[in-house]
């Protein structure tokens, strides 16, 4: 088979959470670009998940918009109930969706905490039991995949790089690391696949203040020299839920442009 044919993803249905817009819009895009249906969750801008879908279906696939707060049991449930029932069992899921509450520790609410760890950690233990189940339902297809079903989290370079001031968010992209690698141990026997993309700073609503207020301080952290597109993550999940891929297991894959090198020890250490 051809390199250019691993890549594609025709015959498979992906799921991704918090689609509506930054890197979950460039990924259920990617997705569809390589050949997938995609179902296009969203929490609250269902006008924006319907534009992300309108870009699916120029670009040949079915694309479906459907509501759900990750967060909650009963809403994960229903909405891979409602992907099943109109696009078919899940070949890929990506869980992306998240938000931050920034603060000081001090000033830090306990209710600003267990939100953050509420749907960044905790949702992404609700999206990835439920992508299990459902891949353990759908087996292998070989015709379409190496993998009974590929998992994706996304984590961020805040994974392994403290942050002052967001000790939630940091925090919950720590606890997915670990909850990434566990169940990849879990069931890569069972030939699903469960791995992570971390990006560094990438140009999505989310950080627009920052970006407008103090764009070289971000600039100064990242040796390649320029803020990531969500696009650039976008291309990564694609590419790490293909068949070329395929041997990829446990994994996070830093999309940073370097920002894990700690650019501020160098000459300095």
């Amino acid at each position: 088979m051809a390199s250019s044919d691993l890549m594609r993803l025709d015959g498979q249905v992906a799921v991704v959470t918090g689609a509506s817009s930054g890197i979950g819009r460039a990924s259920a895009i990617a997705l569809a670009e390589a050949g997938a249906d995609v179902a296009v969750n969203y929490r609250s801008k269902d006008e924006a998940a319907r534009e992300v879908v309108a870009e699916i279906e120029k670009r040949g696939r079915k694309g479906v918009a459907m509501q759900a707060d990750i967060s909650k049991e009963d809403d994960v449930l229903a909405l891979f109930d409602e992907a099943e029932e109109t696009l078919g069992l899940p070949d890929i899921v990506m869980s992306n969706a998240g938000i931050q509450r920034d603060a000081a520790i001090a000033d830090m609410s306990f209710d600003d905490w267990n939100a953050v760890i509420s749907i960044n950690l905790g949702g992404g233990f609700l999206v990835g039991r439920e992508a299990i189940r459902r891949f353990r339902k759908k087996g292998l297809r070989e015709s379409v995949s190496r993998s009974v079903g590929k998992l994706v989290y996304d984590s961020s370079v805040h994974q392994q790089i403290p942050w002052a001031f967001r000790a939630n968010y940091a925090a919950a992209k720590g606890g997915i690391d670990l909850l990434m690698r566990s169940l990849a141990q879990e069931v890569a026997h069972e030939k699903i696949r469960v791995n992570s993309v971390a990006p560094g700073a990438i140009a999505t609503a989310i950080n627009a203040e920052a970006r407008e207020d103090d764009k070289q301080a971000i600039l100064d952290l990242i040796p390649y020299g320029r803020i990531g597109d969500p696009e650039d993550i976008g291309r990564v999940v694609a590419w790490l839920v293909s068949d070329a891929a395929d041997y990829i297991v446990g994994q996070t894959i830093f999309a940073d442009g370097g920002m894990t090198l700690y650019p501020g020890f160098r000459g300095n250490g």
